[in-house]
C-alpha cells in the first residue's frame, strides 16, 4: 500500500509532511511490537483529517514490516478501534 506516511527511526517517529507541517507518530519498539506512544498534529492542520492520514499510514507500515502495535495513544487507540481492518494489529 503505498503511503506518504514515512518511518523515521533515527527519531523513533513516524512522518506525514503537509506543506511545511509535520504530523507525528512517536513509537517505541520491542521486539515485533510497535509502541505507539504520542501522535502530535500540528494545529495548522487541525480538522482536515491528517491525524487520520497519518494513522492509516503508521498501520500500513506496521503492517508491511510484520510488526504488531501496542496503542498506547489515545489517539491511535480511538483510531484503531474505529477501524476493524486493522484489529488483526493490535495487541495489549
Amino acid at each position: 500500500m503505498p503511503t506518504d506516511v514515512i518511518d523515521n527511526p533515527a527519531q523513533n517517529r513516524f512522518e506525514l509532511k503537509v506543506g511545511e507541517e509535520l504530523a507525528l507518530a512517536y513509537y517505541k519498539r520491542d521486539g515485533d511490537r510497535v509502541i505507539l506512544t504520542h501522535t502530535e498534529v500540528p494545529q495548522a492542520l487541525s480538522g482536515q483529517g491528517i491525524g487520520s492520514r497519518l494513522a492509516a499510514g503508521v498501520f500500513a507500515h506496521i503492517r508491511e514490516d510484520g510488526h504488531k502495535a501496542v496503542t498506547q495513544c489515545s489517539f491511535m487507540a480511538a483510531w484503531s478501534a474505529r477501524h476493524p481492518e486493522v484489529a488483526d494489529l493490535v495487541v495489549g
